[in-house]
């Protein structure tokens, strides 16, 4: 299973770093090695990536603010002399979040996640289909107690992410499934569904009340995430 990398640092030291420990993975191919993130932007429109290793402050363009502007990022791992930016690391799903200067014991468990996420997206095609996002009659398969499930998109409420797998809530059932939140986010009607917080996409016509902070729906309350606020004002302006 070959794996598309891209590294993204401004430091050259720290991309031989990375190269280095790369060396040690035959199924890795580093397509290109980019010194700022207006660069890495270009190679992202133009080759598929897998797996980018992102430095987050460099000139320009700092790395956090690059994956926002990505509609279809692909795997995250930062890599930052700064922990201060851990939990916006995480608000933007990153895969890990490694402190130079990187211990090799501490690389091979990010890549052990790496290689686990990319083995679960390349067995999505045959776990995962949907029918026109927009229809009525648009559905989901998901593999549920190793069984695949058909789940009518008009009775899902709410999705939670609980690691490597998603409770999909539903009007009268809820389904677990060994799925990344971020496939199904892909899968769903933008107009019919919202991200909310790194491990809530809700459906918004099912949305009962609206806060900046936290949303209600079906009884409950869900958190909104800091950088997914700005999206949820201008979408629950327009339902309110």
């Amino acid at each position: 299973m070959e794996m598309n990398v891209l590294l993204v640092d401004d430091e050259p030291h720290a991309l031989e770093v990375l190269d280095n420990y790369l060396a040690n993975f035959g199924q890795v191919k580093i397509i290109a090695r980019c010194h700022h993130a207006i660069q890495a932007f270009q190679v992202l429109q133009q080759q598929k990536v897998d797996l980018m290793f992102l430095d987050v402050k460099m000139p320009g363009l700092k790395g956090t603010d690059l994956l926002r502007s990505l509609k279809h990022p692909p795997r995250v791992i930062f890599t930052t002399a700064y922990q201060d930016y851990a939990v916006e690391g995480f608000d933007l799903n990153a895969l890990d979040y490694l402190l130079k200067p990187i211990p090799f014991e501490r690389f091979l468990r990010a890549m052990d996640k790496a290689f686990a996420a990319l083995q679960i997206e390349k067995q999505q095609p045959e776990q995962t289909a949907a029918a026109a996002p927009g229809s009525n009659d648009a559905f989901l398969y998901l593999k549920v107690d190793r069984k695949m499930v058909k789940v009518n998109v008009e009775e899902i409420l709410w999705i939670e992410s609980i690691r490597d797998y998603v409770k999909v809530v539903l009007r009268d059932k809820v389904l677990i499934s060994k799925q990344k939140i971020s496939l199904l986010e892909e899968l769903l009607s933008e107009e019919h569904f919202v991200r909310v917080h790194r491990s809530f996409i809700v459906a918004v016509n099912k949305v009962e009340s609206y806060h900046s902070y936290k949303v209600g729906i079906a009884g409950k309350e869900l958190p909104i995430g800091r950088n997914f606020r700005n999206d949820c004002q201008k979408r629950f302006r327009q339902a309110f």
